[in-house]
């Protein structure tokens, strides 16, 4: 089917609201004609972009397919539903090649690499589910979400929650108007679940140094210098061979992207360990918060703050604090008088307890929401508000807009809705679409890490250190109205940042 023809379907399709769906017991199912599917590429298919490309396939043909591992690609390479995908390690070469044909680009990579990626789809015309958080920084996020507006791209984050029913109710039943006026929100997380942390970076020459302490400290082994230099030389020619080999498998060029160079170690960035660092992740706020803030967010309408501050484990400005609380301040809207939000991450690190004794609750989940009224409590022990229970009134009959339920989990039904909004032509059928949701959430969230990179004083012995200097913003112009006054370096460099030769931002 040429790219016309499939347009014309597109049109056609959005006539019967949601797309081409064929009878399958009592509930839709989407065709699975090979003349009617959505082309799709994936970047970033190892990891949680190993089920969101499985996702992905089941609605739609995978025509392409990239990831820097090259062991990861080739093993997605060979699963069903992707052998005839063609495999790229640089995601520009694969929109170089497949752009034109491309309906729908699945992108979850590390978080540095979101908005690179999902703008470049989106300037070719291609529908994007771009996992979370949406960007790394403030500025990328309100450009998906206006680029979005102005190419009219369907688009999804990949917060999943937002597919659940219980986490739509809990949204209308806290717009009802149940627990009275707003008071404050709280959000405590178990994350991070990766290393963070101060001196944490590696190269050889570190590597080389540590060596010689440690086999210098162990006078059993080596007596006398020229031994010991030995010993080491022999640990660095073999930490060596393990980089080379490393690097046999991962092009690191295109891992680092957008990021500042810096030399590659085994098990330090890739995988899974980037979210820690601040060149290419967001912390336990970025990973958390835009799941547990679906319900808050859409409810309490905890957009545009305009201040925020933290306390911190301390920091280097390299690797996120091991632990952190912050404060955000929301002005009086029409809705809500001005509140508070407050933040936690790492185990154990909650709200005080009588925060929550107040309600009732002795017992408080490792992961959780609080939102306080003057009639009531609503608390969720779920990370996505998947199960919530109001405490001090009782619900009341609230309407919302249920999820098209594919029978495999809201991961999967998340993903659906990308594709329903595809073919209807209308992106705001995806409730977690960059411009009414995705774009402003992240804005939010993401302005608490400045507060944490001015909070990079931690307490002795790894402990909470004081009150960090207080961020003051402009969420309308994207400005921090008191930088002159912080004495924190580089505040500005976590709003907007500067791409490389090769990738374009604006």
């Amino acid at each position: 089917m040429t790219k016309a023809s499939r347009r014309t379907f597109l049109r056609t399709s959005s006539v019967i609201g949601a797309g081409y769906f064929v009878a399958a017991g009592n509930r839709a199912a989407w065709s699975n004609s090979a003349n009617e599917q959505l082309n799709v590429a994936c970047i970033g298919v190892g990891g949680k972009g190993g089920s969101d490309s499985n996702n992905a396939s089941l609605f739609g043909n995978v025509i392409a397919i990239c990831d820097v591992d090259r062991k990861t690609l080739e093993s997605k390479g060979q699963a069903e539903r992707f052998t005839t995908a063609e495999q790229f390690t640089d995601y520009r070469e694969l929109f170089a090649k497949h752009g034109k044909n491309i309906d729908i680009c699945v992108i979850s990579t590390p978080d540095h690499m979101h908005a690179p990626a999902t703008l470049d789809a989106m300037r070719l015309g291609i529908s994007c589910y771009t996992q979370k958080p949406l960007t790394r920084t403030i500025y990328e996020a309100r450009l998906l979400a206006n680029v979005a507006k102005e190419t009219g791209v369907s688009t999804q984050m990949g917060n999943q929650g937002t597919a659940l029913d219980t986490s739509r109710e809990a949204i209308a039943q806290l717009k009802s108007g149940v627990l009275g006026t707003l008071k404050e929100v709280y959000a405590w997380s178990n994350r991070p679940v990766w290393a963070q942390g101060p001196g944490r970076r590696m190269n050889i020459r570190k590597y080389q140094t540590q060596a010689m302490a440690e086999v210098d400290s162990q006078e059993e082994t080596a007596t006398t210098a020229g031994e010991i230099a030995e010993i080491v030389a022999d640990l660095v020619k073999a930490k060596e061979k393990e980089i080379a080999k490393a690097l046999e498998r991962v092009d690191w060029k295109a891992w680092l992207g957008v990021a500042p160079a810096r030399e590659f170690w085994p098990g330090l960035y890739h995988a899974f360990q980037h979210r820690g660092w601040w060149d290419f992740g967001t912390g336990a706020l970025g990973d958390m918060a835009c799941h547990m803030l679906t319900v808050p967010f859409a409810a309490c309408g905890l957009r545009d703050p305009i201040s925020v501050v933290a306390r911190t484990t301390g920091h280097d400005f390299d690797s996120f604090p091991a632990s952190s609380i912050i404060k955000f301040e929301f002005p009086e809207t029409s809705e809500r008088p001005a509140i508070p939000f407050w933040w936690y991450d790492r185990k154990g690190n909650k709200p005080p307890m009588e925060v929550f004794s107040k309600w009732g609750l002795d017992k408080v989940a490792d992961s959780g929401v609080l939102i306080v009224g003057e009639k009531g409590a609503f608390y969720s022990s779920d990370d996505y508000c998947g199960k919530y229970e109001l405490r001090g009134v009782e619900k009341v009959s609230v309407d919302y807009e249920k999820a098209e339920d594919q029978g495999k989990g809201n991961d999967v039904n998340n993903m659906f809705e990308l594709f329903r909004a595809k073919r209807a032509g209308d992106p705001m059928i995806a409730h977690s679409n960059f411009i009414n949701r995705a774009g402003p959430l992240t804005e939010t969230i993401l302005l608490g890490n400045l507060a944490v990179w001015a909070a990079s004083q931690g307490g002795p012995d790894g402990s909470m250190g004081d009150w960090g200097e207080k961020v003051e913003w402009d969420a309308a112009n994207l400005k921090v109205t008191n930088l002159d006054q912080l004495k924190t370096p580089r505040v500005a460099d976590l709003i907007k940042p500067t791409y490389p030769e090769g990738y374009r931002l604006d």
